[in-house]
């Protein structure tokens, strides 16, 4: 059964601003993933925090690359969540082992697969950011990286020979918003920055340069907004594990 952040813990402080750091090969990448929903009322406050989090970078020294990931166990509670995909949940059960959690929940950040934080506390999510940038990562390098006339993703990444670890594979809008008629965000606008649209497990065998592919009906969709999209590529020690490696890359269409 899905547990949700308790009403009444949604009010998030902002984060504690530090010196931005500009884009340079001196930051340290760290993966922040959001589980999230329209039908969960403790959610918005989460989703600002995570583009606040892209947007600014506000975290000396760490390239935060970010991904929204809408679950679907909110949906039949009044409101079907349009980003919400199956195999969020299923990542997110993978999580939920690995942290030996009672069950799922929303909001729920995950640092770099090795720390999960609750919704409503963005200083720990920038203390648990800042601790996972200071383990070094291998490094990822995607290849070939385009957007195919039938709507699917296609692309190549290469690690280090002696890694040890399964290539994941999302593609993201940068942005997306929702008008919200029913269930408890019912009224309300919902902005969200890259929210996962295509979701794929790859393996350890997929990280020789050889090419690979992600499609869907989610991802076709996505194309139809016109917004940007990303291809965030990490590296995990194993399913729901720690993050070894992580990069990111603007799709061109």
């Amino acid at each position: 059964m899905a547990l949700a952040i308790p009403a009444g813990l949604c009010v998030l402080p902002a984060f504690a601003q530090q010196s931005a750091a500009s884009a340079s090969s001196t930051q340290q990448p760290v993966l922040v993933e959001l589980f999230t929903s329209e039908g969960c009322s403790d959610c918005p406050p989460a989703d600002d925090v995570l583009g606040r989090l892209d947007a600014g970078q506000p975290i000396t020294g760490v390239h935060a690359i970010v991904l929204s990931e809408h679950v679907t166990y909110w949906n039949h509670l009044g409101w079907s969540d349009p980003f919400s995909l199956d195999v969020i949940d299923q990542h997110q059960d993978d999580y939920v082992r690995e942290f030996s959690l009672p069950s799922p929940a929303t909001p729920q950040f995950v640092v770099d697969g090795s720390a999960q934080v609750a919704g409503n506390n963005p200083g720990k999510l920038a203390q648990e950011i800042t601790t996972a940038a200071k383990t070094p990562k291998l490094e990822l390098q995607i290849a070939d990286a385009r957007l195919a006339a039938d709507g699917s993703v296609n692309f190549s990444v290469k690690a280090p020979a002696a890694h040890k670890g399964s290539l994941v594979a999302a593609v993201a809008e940068d942005a997306a918003q929702s008008e919200v008629a029913r269930g408890e965000n019912a009224g309300k606008t919902l902005r969200y920055a890259a929210v996962v649209r295509a979701y794929k497990e790859f393996g350890s065998s997929a990280l020789d340069g050889r090419p690979l592919r992600l499609a869907g009906s989610d991802l076709q969709r996505a194309e139809k907004d016109n917004e940007p999209l990303r291809l965030v590529v990490f590296l995990a020690k194993s399913s729901g594990g720690r993050v070894l490696a992580v990069a990111q890359q603007t799709l061109s269409r």
